[in-house]
């Protein structure tokens, strides 16, 4: 590893760390918890009412998930046991370990109308929460904004406790910027030749998922896809091979995550199921060719680097299915295990990108999990033809001749137009609320 390769290296270790995180539950009701958590830890007693304004995408992702632990679906109840039970410094795992206490005490405030959720207009920022939370005449109030976790400002009894520095950071030292400069090239060469030690921390992915996954084929979570296939295979509607368990094992994960199970999943650019869809795949084949630790570290480094890379180039919520952009991660390191280079791996995301670019987000929901599966199994298709040397070529609607143009194609839609169906999608949703 040459010191002028070192730096890139280790802006994309930390890029992958930054963006690749223990999440329990789906991260914008979480989001809204975790700010939530934060406001009450400043109040002096029991939390007695909440006041909570959220963006509309973030409303958009919170109206059909069911928040861990709680077998209820919606933000108020995570808003409700972020404050009576969460716990703020776990940032994306705030709801790890609320007791039945706490629940009940969220459950009690809903029952009395003490908590509301309403819809902050108008809303510069995609991802934004504010919760006021009260104890008697006592109250906090916090805001987050432009990520997750990203607190932005604290009030409490009216007075500043935190503003967030709004300097702006040096673009040299942002490793998601520098990411965006790279190219799909450069982080195949990294994961070749990065020392294993380096990269080991991501094998933890591969454990938190597939635990995940597991939980999700024991059990009636969400739609119970993975379990449903799963049952079919045994009765001879369902191949045994690796491309089923790929759908099934992954779509179980996300079965489970969507469902409300109290397991984290391994997220990537603030999703679970990007994190599971990144994950799972690149396992399943890993399993199947044998594959020591290192390999699978490797092959999950380029699956979930790969989709870091071209999700940072997407609003970081837009109408735009991002487990296809995870898929297409995965669809790198499946190839790359198989003994694909550069050149597979850029058909295989070609392909995907000339199959599943039109598939929108409608909010967080357990139909996640079919999005899930179908991009995965497109992933897979991807793969088999990449290895086969044949692909959509630039020839053919949005796909470009270079795999870095046909990203740019993919996210241009995403960035542009399809804001218009974004706003479409929330329309419709809101209206059944």
């Amino acid at each position: 590893m040459s010191e002028q390769t070192n730096p890139l290296w280790n802006h994309f270790i930390r890029a992958v760390q930054e963006e690749v995180k223990p999440a329990l539950g789906c991260t914008e009701p979480i989001s809204l918890a975790l700010a939530c958590a934060t406001a009450a830890e400043l109040l002096p007693g029991k939390v007695t009412k909440i006041e909570a304004w959220v963006s509309p995408n973030l409303m958009k992702n919170g109206l059909g998930v069911t928040v861990p632990g709680t077998g209820m679906v919606g933000l108020p109840i995570a808003a409700a046991l972020g404050a009576t039970g969460g716990h703020a410094q776990a940032g994306l795992e705030v709801l790890k370990g609320a007791s039945t206490e706490a629940l009940a005490q969220a459950k009690a405030l809903l029952n009395e109308g003490k908590v509301q959720v309403k819809l902050q207009e108008p809303c510069d920022e995609i991802l934004y929460s504010r919760a006021c939370v009260y104890a008697g005449d006592a109250s906090a109030m916090v805001t987050i904004a432009g990520g997750h976790t990203r607190i932005v400002e604290i009030l409490c009894q009216g007075e500043t406790r935190f503003i967030l520095d709004e300097q702006p950071q040096n673009a040299d030292s942002d490793p998601l910027a520098v990411l965006s400069h790279a190219t799909l090239l450069q982080i195949i060469e990294f994961v070749e030749q990065v020392p294993f030690e380096a990269i080991r921390f991501i094998l933890q992915a591969a454990q938190l998922n597939d635990a995940l996954s597991r939980e999700g084929l024991s059990g009636n979570w969400g739609l119970h896809i993975g379990a449903t296939l799963h049952k079919q295979r045994s009765r001879g509607w369902v191949a045994q091979d690796v491309g089923s368990d790929i759908v099934i094992r992954t779509s179980a994960a996300s079965d489970a995550r969507m469902g409300g199970a109290v397991l984290p999943a391994m997220s990537n650019s603030g999703s679970g199921n990007q994190g599971i869809t990144a994950t799972l795949p690149v396992v399943v084949v890993a399993e199947h060719i044998q594959a020591d630790d290192e390999k699978l570290a490797r092959a999950l480094m380029l699956s979930h680097l790969s989709a870091i890379y071209i999700h940072y180039q997407l609003p970081r919520l837009s109408a735009l299915c991002a487990a296809t952009t995870a898929g297409m991660g995965s669809a790198a390191g499946m190839a790359w295990l198989m003994g694909g280079g550069y050149q597979t791996i850029s058909m295989a995301i070609s392909s995907m990108i000339g199959d599943v670019s039109g598939m929108i987000c409608d909010g967080a929901s357990n139909s996640c999990a079919m999005k899930v599966s179908t991009s995965v199994a497109s992933a897979w298709k991807a793969v088999m033809m990449a290895l086969d040397d044949t692909a959509v070529t630039g020839n053919e609607g949005i796909v470009a001749h270079s795999v870095e143009q046909s990203i740019a194609n993919l996210c241009a839609l995403a960035c542009r137009s399809m804001q218009a169906t974004d706003k479409q999608i929330i329309e419709i949703m809101a209206s059944k609320v």
